[in-house]
C-alpha cells in the first residue's frame, strides 16, 4: 500500500482561538484531533502507513500519536472506532521545518518515500471521497500526479431573485459550477524532482509545471468536504459529529463490522460523541 503524506506543519493563523494552544490538525472533532479522522479515512481503504510532516508545534503532535501507539491515551481521548485501529497504523511524525511551505514539506520526507507512488492531503479537512476510485484513476491515465477535485462549500446564503425582486432566501449557496483543489493528491515519485526547496509552494511552480507539462489529473469528487479554517467551520464539524451527520465519518460503519470481529467490541459514533 502507498505511504500517505499529512502535511501538519502550518501555522493555522486563521483559527488562532485554537491554534494559540495547540496545531491546527490536533484540533479535536468528538474528542478526537481532526488529523485522526483524515487517518481513518485513509484506513479505510486500507492505507496505515502515515506520514506526518509537522512543523509548528510539531512535539505535540508526536507525543500524542507517541503516547496512541504507546496505549497509553484514556478513552475519552480517542473515539472509538478510530482507537480499535490504533494497533494497525504506522505513524512517522517528521520535523520538516517551523517555516518550510509545502512543497517544501513533501520534498524533505523523500527518504521515508523510497521512489514508490505515495498521496498527499492537508491535515485540516475531512472528506469522503473514495480512495480505491481515486487510486485506479490516477492509475488508469499514467501521468505523474493527480489532484482531488471538490466543490466549494457552502458559506453563505443566495438570494433567488426576479430583476430587482426577492423570490427565496436559501441558507446556502453552493457554488457547483465550480472545481477547487481539494487535497487528497496522489504522486508518482518524480513529482519530488519538481520541488526545489523549503520556499516551494506545492500548489505553485511544481503543480503548474506538472499542469503546463499535462502530467496533473483531476479527479473529480462531488461528495463531501469540509476544511476546517474558520471557528465557524470547526463548530459545523463538530455539530456534524455530535448529531451523527459526519458524512466523511461513514466509513465507521465498516469499522464498526471491523473491529467487533477482530476484537469483540463496539465502535459506534455515539459512544465517542
Amino acid at each position: 500500500m502507498s505511504k500517505v503524506v499529512i502535511l501538519a506543519g502550518g501555522r493555522g493563523t486563521r483559527l488562532a482561538e485554537e491554534t494559540s494552544l495547540r496545531p491546527k490538525p490536533m484540533v479535536e472533532i468528538g474528542g478526537v484531533p481532526i488529523l485522526a479522522h483524515i487517518l481513518a479515512t485513509y484506513a479505510h481503504f486500507g492505507h496505515q502507513d502515515f506520514l506526518i510532516a509537522c512543523g509548528y508545534m510539531g512535539d505535540y503532535i508526536a507525543n500524542y500519536f507517541s503516547q496512541w501507539q504507546a496505549g497509553k491515551l484514556h478513552n475519552q481521548d480517542c473515539a472509538p472506532y478510530i482507537r480499535s485501529m490504533q494497533n494497525q497504523w504506522s505513524v512517522g511524525c517528521i520535523d520538516t521545518g517551523l517555516d518550510s511551505l509545502t512543497g517544501g514539506r513533501v520534498l524533505r520526507l523523500r527518504e521515508y518515500l523510497q521512489d514508490d507512488r505515495f498521496m498527499v492531503t492537508y491535515g485540516d479537512g475531512v472528506c469522503n471521497v473514495d480512495i480505491d476510485r481515486l487510486l485506479a484513476f490516477h492509475k488508469s491515465h499514467g501521468r505523474l500526479a493527480t489532484v482531488t477535485a471538490v466543490r466549494p462549500p457552502a458559506r453563505w446564503g443566495a438570494l433567488v431573485m426576479e430583476g430587482q425582486q426577492v423570490r427565496a432566501f436559501t441558507e446556502k449557496c453552493s457554488g457547483m459550477e465550480n472545481w477547487i483543489n481539494g487535497g487528497y493528491f496522489v504522486f508518482e515519485p518524480e513529482v519530488l524532482d519538481y520541488i526545489t526547496d523549503d520556499s516551494t509552494i506545492l500548489e505553485r511552480g511544481p503543480l503548474e509545471a506538472l499542469a503546463q507539462q499535462g502530467e496533473l489529473m483531476a479527479y473529480k469528487h462531488d461528495g463531501f468536504w469540509q476544511p476546517m479554517d474558520t471557528i465557524h467551520e470547526r463548530d459545523l464539524l463538530r455539530k456534524a459529529w455530535d448529531t451523527e451527520s459526519a458524512e466523511w465519518a461513514t466509513s465507521a460503519h465498516e469499522f464498526e463490522k471491523w473491529a467487533i470481529q477482530a476484537y469483540g467490541i463496539s465502535t459506534s459514533r455515539k459512544q465517542a460523541a
